[in-house]
């Protein structure tokens, strides 16, 4: 009797948890028929797969091999890869040091920043890596070695990576913002800094009321006007073009818009690091007869940067999993595009975007995934070329799960509507990948729509309606 209870109890448990499972089948696909029906979905592509995070087990798919933009979402992808291939503790090294000797504690040389690829280098995210920790801290080393004077240059030695920062495929609008700021090798203070506007009333022109910190070496004209409120930040800043030294903003800017500034791209991030070191240099007394250089300023004269031949000391970067906590948490393109590279550089490939990518392809071509199903142009989605399934997205997602370092990864991901995920959004597309809990099984979701038309904010409502029949 006892053992008929018991295979009558499994019975009814394996009927039960069918029963769920169809349910949640029938719930979702109901969502979704209601999402791809919606006035605003009428042009658009919509996609959506759900798998069970321990098996991988499908538990729905709509349109799961069509490819899309992902926006922000490949962010997933690419440090998921990066945990795999580089370790969560993984850290760059970037060194410091000079080129000839010291003599009677005159340096009769360069002073060198050797630029490895490191995206956190005078950023403000972690006590450590501050413009001002930095600068201490290569200040200390050279007061060590008993450098007092420097006859020669500071140079910011961005040359690892080659002359391409920036990856084919993003728009030109995109360039001169913080957020489409080149992955270079030499990176300072995530190679952004903020032009300080003067604004007044709707439809009058903006000033630029300089910038922070200031950057002598830039002239801005601005083409700004003051936008209606609640029309929000329509400000573009546009990279120098040619040998001039000009940034121009156009757009609008809201007039209620309190910060009152627009952060705009460093167009040569290893000049500043170098020119940030001189003045600090200056101003401690220390005389350096030379100018500040970066590889792209002594290319234009049609010279080279010196190798270091003593290192006076190394910078430490923070931990891969620390690094992929704030890639994803405030999509960092930046810090996405570094790991691609160093994926590369990992795989002992020339350090390019497109290097990158191949062994991201081939990595998960050799566990099952069609490299045909992740056309990826860049690591952080922000080309509107990107394209991946949402069957690619949640399957790399679900292989997370297993991992020694899925905890750390989980940590990265933002909560939206009450749910881990990642999201994306470009012009017209708006994405989701994430985890959720249903019913005490764990799901792992990546959902896409591309091409829509009206307010972002309504169609994520809508999509997040879908993503409820998960909770």
């Amino acid at each position: 009797m006892k053992r008929l209870s018991t295979a009558l109890f499994s019975l009814l448990l394996i009927f039960s948890q069918a029963w769920a499972q169809t349910s949640l089948q029938q719930k979702l696909s109901a969502a979704f028929s209601r999402l791809q029906a919606d006035s605003q979905c009428k042009y658009a592509s919509v996609s959506l797969t759900v798998l069970d995070a321990k098996t991988g087990e499908q538990v729905f798919a709509g349109n799961p091999n069509v490819g899309l933009a992902p926006g922000s979402t490949l962010k997933t992808v690419t440090t998921i890869t990066a945990f795999n291939l580089l370790g969560k503790d993984f850290k760059y090294q970037t060194p410091f040091g000079y080129s000839g000797t010291i003599t009677d504690g005159t340096l009769n040389g360069d002073l060198i920043i050797k630029g490895t690829g490191d995206p956190t280098l005078g950023s403000w995210r972690w006590e450590n890596t501050t413009q001002n920790y930095v600068l201490n801290a290569l200040v200390t080393a050279l007061k060590k070695a008993g450098i007092k004077k420097i006859n020669g240059r500071i140079i910011g030695d961005d040359s690892l990576y080659g002359s391409q920062a920036i990856p084919d495929g993003w728009i030109w609008q995109d360039l001169g913002t913080y957020y489409g700021a080149g992955a270079t090798a030499l990176c300072w203070h995530e190679n952004q800094f903020d032009i300080n506007l003067k604004t007044g009333p709707v439809g009058s022109a903006i000033r630029v009321a300089g910038s922070t910190p200031a950057v002598p070496y830039l002239t801005f004209k601005s083409e700004l006007t003051n936008g209606a409120a609640g029309t929000g930040d329509n400000a573009y800043p546009y990279l120098p073009t040619g040998l001039t030294n000009i940034m121009y903003l156009r757009g609008t800017y809201a007039i209620d818009q309190t910060k009152k500034l627009v952060s705009a791209a460093y167009p040569d991030p290893a000049y500043d690091a170098a020119f940030r070191l001189l003045d600090s240099l200056r101003r401690l007394g220390i005389i350096v007869t030379g100018a500040a250089e970066s590889s792209l300023s002594l290319t234009a004269k049609g010279l080279q940067s010196p190798p270091i031949t003593i290192t006076l000391t190394t910078l430490l970067s923070p931990s891969l999993s620390q690094i992929v906590y704030w890639t994803n948490r405030k999509s960092l393109n930046l810090y996405a595009e570094e790991l691609l590279k160093a994926i590369a550089a990992k795989a002992g490939k020339e350090v390019t975007t497109p290097n990158g990518i191949t062994v991201i392809q081939n990595f998960w071509k050799a566990r099952g995934i069609d490299a045909n199903s992740m056309d990826m142009i860049d690591g952080c989605g922000l080309s509107p070329e990107d394209r991946i399934t949402t069957m690619t997205v949640a399957t790399i997602m679900q292989s997370a799960k297993k991992e020694a370092w899925f905890a750390d990864f989980y940590d990265s991901l933002p909560i939206y509507n009450d749910m881990h995920m990642k999201s994306g959004s470009i012009h017209n597309v708006q994405a989701y990948t994430g985890y959720q809990t249903h019913q005490g099984r764990e799901l792992v979701f990546s959902i896409m729509v591309n091409n829509y038309n009206g307010p972002g904010k309504a169609i994520r409502e809508k999509m997040f309606r879908v993503l409820d029949e998960l909770k």
